[in-house]
């Protein structure tokens, strides 16, 4: 499951989908430009989700090594 933390104040989010109650998962969308961003998936392919947001930046998440 995705666990996003907030390096600022320790706030920590666990995430899944609405439709079918699975936990999302950790992955990476490649943008036209090269650069990637983190995001959260569907396993059903319901959907993905940029990572949150808390004290004004992105909440980290740590994806699994290669």
């Amino acid at each position: 499951m995705s666990t996003y933390k907030c390096d600022q104040c320790g706030m920590a989010v666990n995430a899944t989908c609405a439709h079918c109650d699975k936990a999302l998962e950790n992955d990476e969308l490649s943008r036209p430009d090269g650069s990637s961003v983190q995001i959260s998936k569907c396993p059903d392919g319901h959907g993905k989700i940029k990572s949150p947001l808390c004290c004004g930046q992105d909440m980290t998440c740590s994806l699994p090594s290669s």
